[in-house]
């Protein structure tokens, strides 16, 4: 059973209940103070509202109908006039000559006794009426002329009625008619609240899960309000943003696959090519001398090393891509720490020609946690980088360490022919070359500057590039340190 008829079950029984009940309970009480459900019909009939039928009516038939001189009986009046008078019931007695009996509780009530005339004069010999006289006292008389011989007797009975217990007999059915019409409307109002409130946003929320389970995850789900549907629709909304922004970077990630794919395949195929080229000359006797042999197979073992290498760095880079790469921290010197590296690589680039300048900028309390061998993996390879583009005379590479911010700045600058302003943003991704020819006599697989990028990153500290075309680059690392006192 769907939400929307157990709904509208639900306001159907609410409506039905109540009605059920209000009759039923109505029936009973009639029962109960009245003794038979004939009595509803009567109570209407007879027009007589604050004083029982069945007393007036045993009084007149079985006393004054068969005796109305009965009424002339001062006595006899007085006698019933008590009776009554503990139901708020008085009499009132007259002829056409004048007046007979009245209640000592009404005798004051000129109003009400001036209203009282001769009951033979109209049409009907039953009088009934209800009023209000004065200070909101509402009596409730009953007329009814007899005939004694040549004169006639008006009796009346006059009942003292509460006004709320008159208006609600009065106005029971239409009290109960408005009841049940506002009770109606109530429940087709509340019921059309809840479709539009509740019903259509689940509808709506359903429809837009339908259009997840077909792949449709352009159209934005309609939260409607800020009530539970209105927060479920909310998460729908970012579960649909989640998983658009995931396919997104599914594919991004598919169409990464097939270019690390192509670049391998064309990275390895290169010295694979080369190496068999050798080795078929070499089973040919194209090396017809030791010299000439001995080339060859410095070659091969040359292309070789390149093939370990790029698969040495792929590895690398897909330990770094998948965060399986094990990062051992620990607290080093940096002045130290630099000062051995620059060392060391001072001795490296002598052997190139290279020229190294550099200073250190930091007291000798300075720590920071690093990972001493992925460390100096991204100077190498910012090194390395700079190696393949210089093509001056003079070939300079210039390194300044120095604190900033609690931070850790080191930049690595050469004067060499410098990257194009066009490549700058997309030299530290994989694969990525400034020269797109794949076939170019720099080396390199693109990688490196890759490979940099994300020990850096995970080492809390970010890296970026300037260069100028013709003038050189220049790459800034900073990384954040902390400071220890001696």
């Amino acid at each position: 059973m769907s939400i929307r008829l157990k709904l509208l079950l639900s306001y159907f029984i609410m409506l039905v209940v109540p009605l059920i009940t209000l009759v039923v309970t109505s029936i009973l009480l009639v029962i109960i103070f009245k003794g038979d459900l004939h009595n509803i019909r009567m109570v209407y009939e007879t027009k007589i509202e604050g004083f029982e039928e069945e007393d007036y009516h045993r009084i007149i038939k079985q006393s004054i109908e068969q005796n109305p001189d009965l009424l002339l009986d001062r006595k006899y009046v007085n006698q019933l006039s008590s009776q009554l008078s503990s139901r708020q019931t008085y009499l009132y007695v007259r002829t056409d000559e004048h007046m007979v009996y009245v209640s000592d509780e009404i005798r004051t009530k000129d109003n009400l006794l001036s209203e009282l005339t001769p009951i033979h004069n109209n049409e009907h010999r039953l009088v009934s009426r209800t009023r209000s006289y004065g200070n909101n006292d509402y009596y409730h008389y009953v007329g009814y002329a007899f005939h004694n011989k040549d004169k006639a007797i008006d009796l009346y009975m006059i009942t003292k009625v509460d006004p709320i217990v008159y208006f609600s007999k009065k106005y029971a059915p239409y009290l109960l008619a408005t009841a049940i019409v506002v009770l109606v409307l109530t429940n087709v109002l509340l019921t059309l609240y809840m479709s539009r409130h509740i019903i259509r946003p689940i509808m709506s929320l359903r429809s837009s899960a339908l259009s997840f389970t077909a792949g449709n995850l352009n159209d934005p789900v309609i939260v409607h309000g800020k009530d539970e549907i209105g927060q479920l629709g909310a998460v729908f909304e970012k579960l649909r943003t989640q998983l658009l922004q995931s396919f997104s970077i599914q594919e991004q990630f598919e169409n990464n696959r097939k270019e690390l794919i192509v670049n391998i395949s064309h990275d390895l195929k290169t010295p694979i090519t080369s190496i068999r080229g050798y080795v078929d000359g070499l089973i040919e006797g194209v090396a017809f001398s030791l010299e000439k042999t001995e080339r060859y197979l410095r070659t091969i073992s040359t292309k070789a090393a390149e093939m370990d290498r790029l698969i040495d760095e792929l590895f690398l880079y897909s330990k770094l891509d998948l965060n399986r790469m094990p990062f051992v921290f620990e607290t080093v010197n940096v002045k130290a720490f630099l000062g051995d590296w620059m060392e060391e690589l001072a001795f490296e680039l002598e052997k190139e020609g290279v020229t190294l300048l550099f200073t250190i900028q930091i007291m000798d309390s300075i720590e920071m946690n690093v990972d001493r061998k992925s460390f100096r993996r991204v100077l190498e390879n910012i090194i390395q980088n700079s190696l393949k583009y210089l093509n001056k005379a003079e070939k300079i590479i210039r390194l300044d360490a120095f604190i900033s911010r609690s931070n850790l700045n080191l930049t690595i600058e050469d004067n060499g022919s410098g990257i194009p302003e066009s490549a700058l943003p997309y030299i530290f991704d994989r694969f990525y070359r400034a020269d797109p020819s794949r076939n170019s006599e720099k080396k390199g697989n693109g990688l490196g500057l890759a490979i940099a990028k994300r020990i850096v990153l995970e080492h809390s500290g970010s890296i970026s590039a300037e260069s100028t075309e013709g003038v050189g680059t220049k790459m800034v690392i900073t990384i954040p340190i902390s400071l220890h006192n001696n």
